[in-house]
Formats: structure tokens, sequence, C-alpha cells
């Protein structure tokens, strides 16, 4: 195993079956094809998250599926995107010493020790962590929670709907993530949920693709929920976040334009949502234009815009479509003063 100098060619042979999740923005499935080319620096990352690759890696034994270590990750990027080297290899290496561990299929249980006092492992939200839990368990056919039944009942419309406090995220998740089994009955109570509840299924639903009439309830509740006399700022962020999974991209430009020309247009909350959660929907030329126009008056100020762009150009194809709206000769004083306040007056 000394000649081993990558973490795929490492698992591979280790004899462990592995799946490998992008963990920054959405979860999404990287395969081990396309994690072997981040790894050696021949592609850049392809959703990088406060310059970082954020990786969650579940092992688990091909006879003994259930059993299962989940691994999760912090890798830096360097200025272009890639993967710095230096750090794989300093990982690979600590991981080295205790890899023993892998190979025994009945101490695989035991592998989480291999990541003890390493400075590049973290702890997921949650949130986040209730929702890699259910991917996971459906992957290899564990049991759901004691919570997916009471979640069932709620959004099957079994429960009174202001009865939904002992509802826990993990239920919720699963719900989401087995969402071809209570499609129906979401797209027939979507209107009645409570907020909370509303808005921790809408987080949810972002990971993974939703149906199209799904999508229509989701576009139909945010625009309903924006001419609320009782605006809710959280929710409108969780609806915009759910239309991440819309199969109609149309429908989710259009919703972002929509909130983005209401008075809530401006709200910190929003323009960070849209700039963390659907910032792939900002290389569309109307849509960012709009944001930055948003951006550059609202209440985030100077430094909260120069850190949000810093953040999107980090993205090659942001960075590009970003500087030509910089160019816009058609921007407003307000956005040409946050410019020259981020690059200096003679951008």
């Amino acid at each position: 195993m000394s000649s081993l100098t990558t973490l795929t060619e490492l698992l591979q042979q280790s004899g462990v079956q592995f799946r490998i999740h992008d963990l920054g923005r959405q979860i999404k499935k990287i395969s081990p094809a396309q994690f072997a080319l981040i790894e050696t620096g021949q592609k850049i990352y392809p959703s990088p998250y406060l310059r970082h690759a954020w990786l969650a890696l579940t092992l688990w034994n091909p006879k003994k599926k259930l059993q299962n270590v989940v691994w999760f990750l912090k890798f830096p990027l360097d200025e272009q995107g890639y993967l710095v080297q230096t750090v794989r290899d300093d990982f690979i290496n600590r991981l080295m010493l205790n890899i023993n561990q892998m190979l025994d299929a009945s101490e695989l249980s035991e592998a989480e020790d291999a990541l003890k006092d390493n400075p590049f492992s973290f702890t997921p939200d949650n949130e986040k962590m209730a929702m890699y839990h259910a991917i996971i368990s459906r992957t290899v056919g564990g049991e759901k929670s004691n919570f997916y039944p009471l979640c069932q009942q709620y959004f099957n419309g079994e429960r009174e709907w202001s009865h939904w406090q002992d509802l826990g995220l993990q239920g919720i998740a699963e719900i989401a993530v087995n969402l071809d089994n209570n499609l129906t009955s979401i797209n027939r109570h979507f209107n009645a949920y409570q907020p909370q509840p509303l808005s921790a299924l809408c987080n949810a639903l972002e990971h993974g693709t939703i149906e199209h009439s799904l999508s229509v309830k989701i576009a139909d509740k945010l625009q309903t929920s924006i001419n609320s006399s009782e605006l809710d700022i959280t929710l409108c962020c969780s609806l915009l976040r759910a239309l991440h999974a819309s199969p109609n991209q149309a429908q989710l430009q259009d919703s972002i334009m929509t909130v983005l020309h209401t008075s809530i247009g401006t709200n910190p909350e929003i323009l960070t949502t849209i700039a963390v959660k659907l910032s792939a929907q900002l290389t569309t030329e109307p849509v960012l234009n709009l944001f930055l126009e948003k951006l550059a008056i609202s209440e985030i100020g100077e430094r909260g815009f120069s850190k949000i762009l810093a953040e999107l150009m980090f993205n090659n194809e942001l960075r590009i479509a970003i500087l030509q709206a910089f160019r816009n000769p058609q921007r407003s004083t307000a956005l040409s003063s946050a410019i020259g306040a981020m690059f200096g007056s003679k951008f």
C-alpha cells in the first residue's frame, strides 16, 4: 500500500465499497471517476464553497452494507479551484497510518478512528447531517428513523396542522429522500402545512429532483408568501431553495426575478440564499444584473457586497459573467460606487 498516491486508489484496493458526495452548497453525488480527476489535479472542483471542497465519504463492507462509516472531509482549493495536492498527500499519509482498520471487514466500524485528530475533518450542521444520513440509508437499504412515521402522518394530513413540534429533522429528510412515496399527499396538502415544517421540508428538497407538479406548488406558494401581510422571510428563502430541485430552470429564474423585484429583494437573507444556494442561476445576464443592483443597495453594506462577490467570483464562469456585468454602461450609480469600493475607482 505504500505505493498508493491517491485516495481513490487507496479505497479501491482496500476492498470496501464507497460513495462520495459534495456537501458544499447542496448534497450532490461525485462519481469515483470524476473524483479521481479532481484529486489528481486534472479537473477543478465543480462546486466550491468558501474556497473549499466539502466532502462526505461513506465506506461499507460489500457483505455487510449496513455497517458503514462516514468521513466528512474539508480540503482547501487553490486560486484556480483545484484541490491543493500537498493537502491531499498529507491526508493520505495520515490515513495510511490507520488504514489496516479498513482492510479487516469486522473492524470497519472502527475506521472512524482513522480521522482522529485529523485537521481535514469537519462536522456538518444538523440539517445536512440528517439529509445525508437519509440519502445513505436509502442507498444501502437501511431502516428509516422513528421520526419517519410521525412525519409521514403529518405530511399525509393525518394530524392536526398545528401539531408539528415533535417532528424531527431526520424524519423530514427521509420524507424528502423518499418523495416518490409521499408526493401525492404533499401536493394535496402543500398549502396547509405550517411554516416551520414546510421550511424544513423545502430545505431538504433542494438536494434532489422534484416533479413538475410540486415545483408549481412551491412557486405558487412563494408568490403568495411574498404578497402576504405576514411576510415570513425564512419561508421565502426555503421555498427558493426547494426550487433549486425543479426540472424547470426557467421557472426558477422567474421566481428569483420576482423576489428581487419586490420589497424583500434587498433583504440580506434573501440575497445570501441566492448567492449560496442558487448561484448557478447568476450566470444568466438579467438575473445577475438585477441581483448586483439589489446587492449594492442592500443593508449588507460594502463589506458584505465585496465578501459575497469574492466568493461568487471564485467560480470561473461566474467571475467572467460578473466582470462583464460590472462593465455594463447602464449600471446604477449605487452599483458603480460598490464596485469602486471593492476594486478601486479605476476599475
